[in-house]
């Protein structure tokens, strides 16, 4: 929500492009880790999650960058929102290379004959 907060104050010429990309990019992130969250019965599903999560987190990135460089933003508050997806990325990275701790163990169906 911060970085929605923060877009409000965009220029309005940035409606359909910046603004609307930043908000994009921040909500799938957090969507793609509540979907890989709720396929952890399949390590494949979750890993694509959270993968798919790291690169909306990255592109958020680079949108905030840019709204620095447009002074759209401060420096300091640029700052201080990649700092928190740097950290995002680096759990997402840590979830998916220890991907068994976190990937629901599934019982085996026993056949009845």
């Amino acid at each position: 929500m911060e970085i929605f907060e923060i877009s409000k104050l965009f220029p309005k010429e940035e409606i359909y492009s910046l603004t609307d990309q930043i908000r994009r990019s921040s909500r799938s992130a957090s969507g793609q880790i509540v979907e890989g969250w709720r396929r952890r019965k399949y390590k494949a599903a979750f890993i694509n999650k959270l993968n798919e999560a790291e690169g909306e987190a990255a592109e958020t990135q680079v949108w905030l960058e840019y709204s620095v460089k447009c002074k759209y933003i401060s420096r300091e508050t640029g700052e201080v929102l990649h700092k928190k997806y740097d950290l995002i990325i680096g759990q997402l990275v840590n979830m998916g290379n220890n991907s068994d701790k976190w990937v629901l163990k599934r019982e085996k169906e026993s056949v009845k004959i």
